[in-house]
């Protein structure tokens, strides 16, 4: 097959002068097509400098028409992709991409600069998206759809004109099930190559100055067609559509007088659009009752990480910086590369230097020269970069696959495109904001007390509560952590145009729409999710929003019974409350309403903790450490903290009685209130003695324990008598109470930190030849030390102790 495409007989000398062929009938030329092939996009070029056509057809939507004309626009800079979308419903949507080396941009590009004009001839968006099948789809496959790659998990494929092979069916290159999976290694095969994609590279990507190879292609793949198994049903009526689609419309371009047609395709399609075409009417019984939905069409920027086969996307291809290179290279295509190599590699301030890149350039053409290559490919310039610049580290190797042979590339649109009005808002404030819209993530740290920064972070978070995922909140590189300081993860991905098409049904501004999608948002939510967003309001800058949301969550508080609700709604209020001065946000309304919750908690508490086990007593333990410290940051002085500090002593009471709470409660309740100086310490001690007393089954008494010191092993450290309780009580666990006690005691130290640990054991060891802690005890208990001290010498004495 390499010989018979450099055959004389597809020179351009043999074609007929432009205008007509020897007969006088109209020319029509199709040039069937790799799409994103450089080989295919400098053929196509060189066919069109030839013929110069009246009129060029271009596979891709019919209805985009409008936007073809924008092909030399100097603001439309690939990778592109035309969206198309349901006009209700921007959830349905497809993607048809462009490269700057893809055939059919270079048509494009070809007509608006020689004053052609050029119109697509498949499908129309509105027949594409009103058909069976998933919702997203990206509309290409390699070589005019002969070849579909799995999408990736989160993107959805178009409906595959490649049918799944039946289970024991023959896959080899040439069998009927192989050539229709992949006609491009059937023709390799044919050719003697093991690897499609060298054959393809060797006979089109890297061939230069060969003739136009598209005779021979639509030759092949007419054979082809004829010895590939049978599509099912629906694939079969959806392929016969495009073409009958594609037919008809070269139709029309003929009726309309013109003389010269020049019609790109996928070389797949091209045996159906050649030679005489077969009579109208067959293909209008085709298109007959073709499915419609109302759509809309623009065009998007793309990057060039979503053509790489790995994308998921069906018409990938596996590196398009490397194709990209070969079509904007005219010379020295590896020696250039291989010098891109080295500045990457030398911007990782690794010592690469000239003679590397000359000695990897020899190494890659003797590569290709042992291979039978007529060129070095990306394979043999891999290998080399891999021996001479990369020493043999793979990793290295691959940071220039990431940079350079996939690259990471986004594409431009100018204004002038149509877009909905919340894309084209968008456009305008991230150019007022200076933050651009790039492939390569990056991160920004943001300092809030700069109009600027503090300007981004309100539309980074507007988006967020759109859907909107540019951003996202990212851990701070500096060691700041104040609360004038954000950190984001920024990328924009092609499908966040689908997003802003979605979300531009709540207004047409970044604002109105962010206001109105959370209004709407708390009609429906619950009680933590209306807090969560008020939080995220004030950091948005949603003044309109704020009182809709709180008064939400006045109703929501007023009729929720669910105290961990509550409980969870209070923090994100006291800390939008108390942390929100620096972005200048009115906080009034908040107050009022965290006064409100508080109450309500306060009123729920001691009913809520009543015949609790252990496990839904840690759940809210959890949600009252987060209260407490919440009501002790926002109100040190005033009633709301003494109400709060009541209820807590509520719950500690309670440890006994005929309702008594879970150990875990009674002894967080305990601590929390030793920590802010309600109870001293002398107090905590006394508790926790009686929690330690007879009659109290182990596992009980392990929880108080756990509720008590989860968090805090210091307090083993500085409080001696805290310790010498403990101490004591464990001491004189029997060898059936240890066992069962055991798991809890460790899960409970087991939080200290290891320093932590450290300290409470050499404090314990300290301990050793001590008096016992029973004394303590006793003065705790306020005791006539005088009276019980010579018992306690007496038992000290027994005991062997000083």
């Amino acid at each position: 097959m390499t010989e018979v495409l450099a055959a004389p007989g597809t020179d351009a000398g043999a074609v007929p002068p432009p205008g007509a062929d020897e007969t006088g009938a109209p020319q029509v030329e199709v040039m069937g097509v790799r799409h994103h092939g450089p080989g295919s996009a400098r053929a196509v070029v060189a066919a069109l400098d030839r013929l110069r056509p009246d009129v060029i057809l271009v596979e891709g939507p019919a209805d985009a028409d409008p936007l073809a004309a924008l092909g030399d626009h100097p603001g439309l800079v690939p990778p592109v992709a035309l969206l198309a979308y349901e006009t209700g419903s921007p959830s349905v949507a497809a993607f048809w991409p462009f490269a700057v080396f893809s055939p059919e941009w270079q048509a494009l590009v070809w007509a608006a600069a020689h004053d052609v004009p050029v119109r697509f001839c498949d499908l129309p968006t509105s027949a594409v998206l009103g058909g069976p099948g998933p919702d997203t789809a990206e509309a290409e496959t390699p070589l005019g759809d002969e070849t579909s790659q799995e999408p990736a998990p989160s993107e959805i494929p178009a409906p595959s004109e490649v049918p799944s092979a039946p289970e024991g069916a023959d896959l080899s290159e040439t069998s009927a099930a192989g050539v229709r999976r992949d006609p491009i290694a059937a023709l390799a095969a044919a050719a003697g190559y093991t690897d499609p994609e060298r054959w393809w590279d060797d006979v089109v990507e890297a061939r230069r100055d060969a003739p136009t190879p598209f005779p021979v292609l639509t030759e092949a793949m007419a054979e082809l067609r004829a010895a590939a198994a049978p599509l099912p049903d629906d694939e079969q009526q959806r392929e016969d559509r495009r073409e009958a689609f594609m037919r008809q419309t070269l139709r029309a371009t003929l009726k309309g007088g013109a003389r010269r047609v020049a019609v790109v395709c996928g070389a797949w399609h091209a045996p159906a659009l050649d030679g005489k075409l077969p009579p109208a009417a067959t293909d209008v019984r085709t298109l007959r009752g073709l499915p419609r939905r109302a759509t809309s069409v623009t065009w998007v920027p793309w990057t060039s990480s979503r053509l790489a086969r790995a994308s998921g996307y069906g018409a990938g291809i596996t590196s398009p910086g490397w194709y990209h290179h070969l079509f904007v290279s005219d010379d020295d295509v590896v020696a250039r590369w291989l010098v891109k190599v080295a500045r990457v590699l030398r911007e990782q301030d690794l010592p690469v230097s000239s003679a590397h890149v000359i000695e990897a350039v020899r190494l890659a053409d003797a590569l290709a020269s042992m291979r039978g290559r007529p060129v070095a490919g990306l394979e043999e310039v891999t290998e080399a970069t891999r021996a001479v610049l990369c020493d043999g580290d793979d990793t290295l190797l691959g940071l220039v696959t990431g940079r350079l042979v996939v690259g990471e590339i986004l594409g431009e649109v100018p204004d002038s495109v149509p877009t909905v009005p919340l894309a084209a808002d968008l456009r305008t404030v991230s150019r007022r904001l200076r933050l651009p819209q790039e492939a390569l993530e990056r991160t920004v740290e943001l300092d809030l007390r700069k109009p600027n920064d503090l300007a981004r972070s309100r539309l980074l978070h507007r988006l967020t509560l759109l859907g909107v995922g540019w951003g996202t909140p990212a851990a701070s590189r500096t060691r700041s952590t104040g609360t004038f300081r954000e950190t984001w993860s920024v990328q924009w991905r092609p499908e966040l145009s689908v997003s802003l098409v979605e979300a531009s049904l709540w207004g047409t501004t970044i604002l109105a729409a962010a206001t109105a999608r959370a209004v709407d948002t708390a009609v429906h939510g619950t009680l933590p999710q209306i807090t969560a967003l008020v939080e995220q309001c004030l950091l948005a800058d949603l003044p309109d929003a704020l009182a809709p949301l709180l008064d939400q969550l006045d109703v929501r508080a007023a009729h929720d019974e669910d105290i961990l609700h509550l409980a969870g709604a209070l923090p994100p209020l006291v800390r939008a409350e108390r942390y929100t001065d620096v972005r200048g946000t009115d906080t009034a309304g908040l107050a009022r309403v965290a006064d409100a919750l508080l109450v309500r908690l306060c009123a729920m508490l001691p009913a809520a903790v009543t015949n609790l086990d252990d496990d839904a007593a840690r759940d809210l333990r959890t949600a009252l450490d987060a209260v407490h410290e919440a009501v002790v940051l926002r109100d040190v002085d005033g009633a709301g903290r003494a109400l709060w500090l009541r209820s807590l002593l509520v719950v500690a009471d309670r440890s006994e009685g005929p309702h008594p709470v879970s150990g875990v409660l009674g002894g967080r309740a305990t601590r929390l209130l030793r920590d802010v100086g309600h109870l001293t310490p002398a107090e905590s001690a006394v508790r926790l003695g009686r929690s330690l007393s007879v009659g109290t089954p182990a596992p009980t008494k392990a929880a108080w324990i756990e509720g008590f010191f989860d968090g805090g092993g210091l307090l083993l450290v500085n409080d001696p008598e805290l310790l010498g309780l403990l101490d004591a009580w464990i001491t004189d666990l029997t060898e059936d109470a240890f066992v069962d006690v055991l798991p809890l005691l460790r899960r409970t130290f087991g939080t200290f930190a290891a320093p932590e640990r450290r300290a409470v054991g050499d404090a314990a060891r300290r301990r050793t030849g001590s008096t016992p802690a029973v004394p303590t005890t006793f003065r705790a208990l306020d005791l006539d030390e005088a009276q019980v001290g010579p018992a306690i010498a007496t038992v000290a004495l027994i005991l062997g102790a000083p």
